[in-house]
């Protein structure tokens, strides 16, 4: 099992959503996160005054799959949340030692 983190632009997450359904993924977390990367922030304008904030506004998406599809999970999220400049985000897969489902007691792959 794997878990695919995703770190995106905030008005790309409907295509990222529709393309990962298309794939048959059933669930995903979604989480508004700050951050920066390469972009070192961003420069506003707030009444009338330009001001730089450090952190920039993403969307952090989860989802926990079979080793299987990860890969096609992965080159879902990537094309639908490319716009081919900088702070399109990255994408991280970690390893799922364990997982459980609460309400059934359901483990690993049958819980996802």
């Amino acid at each position: 099992m794997k878990m695919v983190m995703a770190v995106i632009k905030p008005f790309k997450l409907d295509e990222v959503r529709e393309a990962l359904t298309a794939i048959g993924v059933a669930g995903m977390t979604v989480t508004e996160v700050k951050g920066f990367g390469r972009q070192k922030g961003q420069t506003e304008i707030y009444r009338g005054a330009e001001y730089s904030t450090n952190m920039v506004p993403k969307i952090k998406i989860e989802v926990a799959c079979d080793t299987a599809v990860v890969d096609r999970v992965v080159e879902a999220v990537q094309s639908a949340a490319n716009t081919g400049s900088i702070g399109d985000g990255k994408i991280f897969v970690l390893d799922i030692q364990h997982a459980v489902r609460i309400r059934t007691g359901e483990t690993d792959a049958s819980a996802l």
